[in-house]
């Protein structure tokens, strides 16, 4: 029998289509200790619930619910329960270039002096990225979110100081970034390659979107796919169909993108459309 108290599952998104990888850790423990170990890259996680002890540089720190704990490459480090009820966290591993886009320099890597960071706003954002994205690894979603949020906890809690320098044209580049996006919704390009043909940072080209437009990449695309999706729906296209049509992973990933936009399923919007061309019109009387 599964014991549910311990339970551990790895999700691997791609931060653009073939771009690199990235792993994603949910798990909740009551017992497990980790061994000492250390990793290649950025330890980034939030504690859900419970409370965890880690050994680190010598010390024991200990993280509660809402804590984002940041381990940093190379550090040996363990992990375990430091009370009967265990701990849960979700915790994801980057590479140090994921943190120093967006901060002067941008190739000296990042020190944390805290290893434990109490930022509320950015420990919920962290969650609820790494909640969606390990639920539906979508390339284009992971890599306007994921490089944004570490761009932000370097800026706010490392010692890279911040580069703020102005993105020249931002509208122009947003709107390229929009027409390219929409030109090949099947499999967009990648944020890294659009911002190296536009001679940006990734960094800078999420901000001149963000900028611009008011929502990320993956938002704005994932509305245009809502919009042709909607038109395939009244043309009496079904949900299974056209999600793939309009470039969604499928259709659960365009369920959920649809009710977010317009407050329906795509199954219910459908239905609502038939029936509506099946009433007969009112005459209005003479």
């Amino acid at each position: 029998m599964t014991d549910v108290r311990e339970q551990a599952r790895w999700t691997r998104a791609r931060l653009g289509r073939c771009g690199p990888p990235l792993d994603l850790l949910t798990a909740r423990f009551s017992r497990h200790e980790y061994a000492p170990h250390a990793h290649d890259e950025f330890t980034v996680g939030v504690t859900v619930g419970g409370l965890e002890a880690i050994a680190y540089r010598g010390g024991r720190i200990v993280s509660g619910p809402g804590s984002i704990v940041v381990l940093e490459p190379g550090e040996m480090h363990t992990g375990g329960p430091a009370a009967p009820d265990g701990y849960s966290y979700r915790a994801l591993y980057a590479a140090p270039a994921l943190l120093t886009d967006g901060t002067l320099g941008g190739s000296g890597l990042p020190h944390f002096r805290e290893p434990v960071l109490d930022d509320p706003e950015l420990a919920a954002a962290l969650r609820r990225a790494h909640t969606d994205v390990s639920s539906c690894p979508d390339p284009l979603e992971a890599e306007s979110r994921i490089p944004w949020l570490l761009t932000a906890l370097a800026r706010r809690h490392s010692t890279a100081r911040a580069d703020d320098t102005a993105v020249p044209g931002a509208g122009t580049v947003a709107h390229a970034v929009r027409d390219r996006l929409a030109d090949e919704l099947l499999a967009p390009p990648s944020l890294a390659a659009l911002a190296a043909d536009l001679g940006l940072s990734r960094y800078q080209l999420l901000r001149a979107f963000r900028t611009t437009m008011g929502v990320p990449p993956y938002a704005w695309l994932a509305q245009y796919r809502v919009t042709r999706a909607r038109a395939l729906l009244d043309a009496g296209a079904r949900p299974a169909e056209v999600a793939g049509l309009v470039g969604f992973a499928d259709q659960a990933h365009l369920t959920r993108w649809f009710r977010r936009v317009l407050g329906v399923t795509p199954a219910a919007y459908r239905n609502s459309v038939q029936d509506s061309a099946r009433r007969p019109g009112r005459h209005s009387p003479s």
